[in-house]
């Protein structure tokens, strides 16, 4: 007997579980809620793990006209935030027997190219993560159905979108300085145009509108701690009050302001608080530990896959922004008496 052959087969499935074949075909595509009951569905799906049940993709996808694959497009692969959410989108695919194939727009910040020679004939649709539908342009034009994630929610084009409560985050994080007594802050920007941080500074400015006393600037550099430390630096060394909290876009961003603020001889958070988002390793591995917004990047992942699942199957996704959560660390603290 050839390994082909002695491969399981549905039929291997359906006898083991006391089912028809229909049936089986139903659980593994992921099709038996209202026709079949949780009990038997998951005597199949026992009975599949029991076997090693695999089944013949290839054939399926003739069958059906599906490839059952989905594409991530992000910004960058190399900020662990895009990793998480591919981590969290692969898992739920992997449990309704789909691929997901994670792929970078050109520079970070460009459009995305379409990376097949025809998307419609290798993808059953795609999710993108804090990108501008207009960089999908290539992409969309084959007409396959886009699950936005962390986006304007305004913007056309998007079957559905997953966001997160960024403007929350912000408030989180401005009322905790001002509730220390920070009054002068410096809000260090990101410099890539994008809704995700344009909503930053939408939210900082209204978190200061009601405080009299309150005064915010602001400073943009690309997302590098060398860019971020360059831009502190300058910012602190200009004429007028000192800044006594820095709200920085993202964590990359506070590691270079910490930088800076240690190069100029000042102290964090003695002389300077500084505060992140994002919440990344790279937080917890800079001293002192970095006070900042925590994202459930994984949660992001999931709910954009379960959201294209739900569209495929002519379902409506699942409403509701994400929350986010300030978490406080060692980076923060009332400002010095003479300021």
């Amino acid at each position: 007997m050839t390994e082909q052959s002695a491969r399981p087969t549905s039929r291997d499935v359906a006898r083991a579980a006391g089912v028809s074949q229909a049936t089986v075909s139903l659980v593994l595509g992921d099709k038996w809620r209202g026709r079949v009951s949780e009990r038997t569905a998951g005597l199949v799906r026992d009975a599949a793990h029991a076997l090693e049940y695999r089944p013949n993709l290839a054939a399926r996808s003739l069958r059906l006209g599906t490839t059952r694959t989905a594409l991530l497009v992000v910004p960058a692969l190399t900020n662990e935030f895009f990793a998480r959410v591919y981590t969290g989108a692969a898992e739920v695919a992997a449990e309704h027997g789909f691929g997901v194939v994670l792929y970078p727009s050109p520079a970070g910040v460009g459009p995305a190219r379409d990376p097949f020679a025809s998307a419609r004939a290798a993808l059953d649709g795609v999710i993108a993560s804090s990108m501008a539908t207009e960089a999908l342009d290539a992409i969309r034009g084959a007409d396959l159905p886009l699950v936005m994630l962390d986006s304007d929610p305004e913007a056309p084009g998007a079957a559905a979108r997953v966001n997160l409560d960024i403007a929350d985050g912000i408030r989180q994080v401005t009322e905790h300085l001002l509730a220390l007594g920070h009054r002068r802050l410096l809000h260090l920007a990101s410099a890539i145009p994008s809704w995700t941080f344009d909503i930053r500074a939408t939210a900082l400015a209204e978190a200061v509108r009601n405080v009299p006393d309150a005064v915010v600037r602001t400073v943009s550099a690309p997302l590098d701690v060398g860019a971020g430390r360059e831009a502190t630096e300058r910012a602190l060394s200009a004429p007028g009050p000192r800044p006594t909290a820095l709200v920085c876009d993202d964590d990359i961003l506070a590691a270079g302001a910490c930088k800076a603020v240690r190069r100029l001889g000042l102290r964090v958070p003695e002389d300077i608080s500084v505060t992140g988002f994002d919440d990344l390793a790279l937080a917890t591995a800079i001293e002192p530990e970095l006070t900042t917004v925590s994202l459930p990047a994984e949660q992001v992942g999931e709910r954009g896959m379960s959201a294209l699942l739900a569209v495929l199957d002519g379902r409506r996704p699942e409403p509701g922004d994400l929350p986010v959560s300030l978490v406080v660390r060692a980076s923060t603290a009332p400002p010095p008496r003479d300021a």
